[in-house]
């Protein structure tokens, strides 16, 4: 988890003065809110209904999120969160054209 918040905090995804993406949060002084959302992990490969028996164990899942937000909290970022496993309604505005998807599945079969 740490070496996941580490990557995302220094992502530089934020337009410089020149308009180029190149500053990190920690750069534009940013901040962050953090939501579980263990429903990504949902396999819709069969039928209509998704299927979460892939998903693990609430309880692990529980720790690995409250590490990650510890992370961008001793790394000085401004973290928000949500309640882990509440239902929550999050409104967000999105500001660029970009969106990214991390993967940390090579980081996994190289430890």
């Amino acid at each position: 988890m740490q070496r996941l918040a580490d990557k995302i905090i220094d992502l530089r995804v934020f337009a410089d003065e020149a308009g180029r993406m190149n500053l990190s949060l920690p750069d534009v002084k940013g901040a962050a809110l953090i939501v579980s959302q263990f429903t990504l992990f949902a396999d819709m490969s069969k039928g209509r209904r998704p299927s979460l028996l892939k998903a693990g164990d609430p309880g692990r899942a529980e720790q690995l999120y409250e590490l990650f937000v510890k992370r961008f909290r001793e790394r000085g970022i401004e973290t928000k969160t949500g309640s882990f496993g509440a239902v929550m309604r999050v409104s967000i505005e999105n500001d660029g054209p970009v969106t990214l998807v991390l993967s940390t599945d090579e980081w996994v079969t190289r430890v």
